[in-house]
């Protein structure tokens, strides 16, 4: 793949489960499974399509605790954005729920440690800043995923810098990622650069970090693409005994393209569903999960009017599923500052401006809840319709159902399989594809420090165990099934 973005900004499995520790938790704001005040839902103007969903008990993958996490910039510690005070920023996490964060991204290779550096420099990353980055972690519930300088740094100093990490961050620390994107290296820092002397620098690097600091844990190799001859070959070479985690990089297209649109956004996307049967397969042989630690709509910082839109909010919902139930353990969105392009949370200088319509879609797959993912079966004739079930832990079933047509609304019937007692259902919904404003979940907008006050759930139609309800064009719906 090219260049992958300009920077916006001076693990289902019991397995992974385990390897996110520390990640559970809730999300405020979901539909309760309690019988809810009868609500129906409005019937939507415009013409309408008769539209299924079938259940099935066949699970196709896992949404464990800190599945939809987000991704930064390794510059963005110059930055007060990682800090405790950050109250806006640490509220549009939470809202989310505990989850992962990666620092990593390109400008993580021109990063240098420096242990007696004053912080809050651009290039530099000091005690203090990390010491911060541990008040914000806390302040949350997240934990990170902690990249480090490979390319142009030294085995010593990444060490150093690691070893003060875990001692900082403690059990906000999930694991180390050396390097970021490093079959792109060749040419850029390196004049002659194989995978095979990438492995052997990695290797060098990571004995020095555990070294410094024992039991860290380690992940890799964070690749821009090139799957079959960089991802599973070094992760074939260090095998489990090096690695807790398989981790790739994966993005819609090039933002600087002009077949970069909102209809090929929201378009089913096949390249994706290929790549991760690639990712499941080499991750299945060398006995570790995967994860697409860095990932958004277009790469290059995105594609303007087009990443920024609701066209994201849909997208992203599609996205994580399809992640899900490619056998990915969890998905970092890449995003920071306030450009036209990607990102989830829009921020000047770290101080948050707005959430994105992005988040959106993000939210409303966090307010699903976590558990296994069930085949469903989708009959909408021609439309471009997707649906999505899971079994909850609780023992319930969320079924979400994404309509991209931009005309006509469902007349869905959802057969789950299940005796229904209750059903509640909320929607998300924007003003058109190419709206960059005006998204709501249940009519309420995310406030800046990530206030949420959705209006009551509709109450949902129930025969049986056949739920029926509308999806507007253009809109998501969340039904909660108890």
């Amino acid at each position: 793949m090219l260049t992958r973005r300009i920077a916006l900004g001076a693990l289902g499995l019991v397995v992974a489960d385990a390897l996110l520790g520390g990640c559970g938790g809730t999300t405020d704001g979901a539909a309760s499974t309690a019988a809810p005040s009868p609500s129906p839902q409005p019937t939507p103007s415009g013409p309408q399509t008769v539209a299924s969903v079938s259940v099935a008990a066949t699970e196709l993958g896992t949404i464990g605790a800190g599945f939809a996490g987000l991704s930064y910039e390794k510059n963005s510690m110059a930055l007060p954005r990682f800090e405790p005070g950050n109250t806006d920023l640490i509220g549009l996490f939470r809202r989310l729920g505990p989850s992962l964060l990666r620092i990593g991204g390109n400008s993580v290779d021109t990063t240098q440690w420096a242990a007696s550096g004053a912080g809050r420099t651009s290039g530099q990353v000091a005690p203090s800043d990390i010491d911060a980055l541990s008040g914000f972690l806390q302040a949350t519930g997240w934990t990170v995923l902690y990249g480090v300088n490979l390319a142009t740094s030294t085995p010593a100093a990444a060490a150093a810098e690691v070893a003060y990490a875990a001692q900082s961050l403690g059990e906000g620390l999930y694991a180390i990622e050396i390097g970021n994107e490093p079959d792109l290296y060749g040419g850029k820092y390196f004049s002659s650069w194989s995978v095979g002397d990438f492995e052997q620098r990695w290797g060098l690097f990571r004995s020095a970090i555990l070294q410094a600091a024992p039991g860290v844990r380690v992940t890799g190799p964070a690749t821009a693409g090139n799957i079959s001859t960089w991802t599973v070959p070094f992760g074939e070479h260090v095998g489990s005994g090096e690695i807790v985690l398989l981790t790739q990089h994966y993005y819609r297209g090039n933002g600087q393209s002009a077949s970069s649109t909102a209809a090929e956004l929201v378009s089913p996307d096949p390249h994706l569903i290929g790549d991760l049967a690639t990712l499941a397969a080499g991750a299945g042989k060398i006995g570790v999960p995967f994860r697409i630690a860095e990932t958004n709509s277009f790469y290059n910082g995105g594609a303007n009017g087009v990443s920024d839109s609701y066209a994201s909010s849909l997208w992203v919902i599609d996205h994580l599923f399809n992640i899900a139930q490619g056998g990915g353990v969890g998905a970092n969105l890449h995003g920071g500052g306030d450009g036209d392009g990607y990102t989830p949370i829009a921020d000047s200088d770290g101080m948050v401006v707005e959430a994105r319509p992005e988040y959106y879609g993000l939210l409303l797959f966090t307010l699903a809840g976590q558990g296994s993912v069930l085949q469903t079966t989708v009959a909408a004739g021609a439309l471009d319709v997707s649906g999505y079930a899971i079994r909850t832990q609780g023992g319930g079933l969320s079924v979400v159902v994404v309509n991209k047509d931009s005309t006509q609304n469902l007349k869905l019937s959802v057969d789950t399989g299940l005796t229904v007692n209750t059903a509640a259902l909320q929607v998300l919904t924007g003003p058109a594809l190419d709206a960059t404003s005006g998204v709501s979940i249940q009519g309420a907008a995310v406030a800046l420090d990530g206030g949420f006050a959705p209006a009551a759930p509709y109450t949902a139609s129930i025969a049986g165990g056949v739920v029926s309800c509308y999806v507007p064009a253009l809109s998501a719906v969340l039904i909660k099934v108890a």
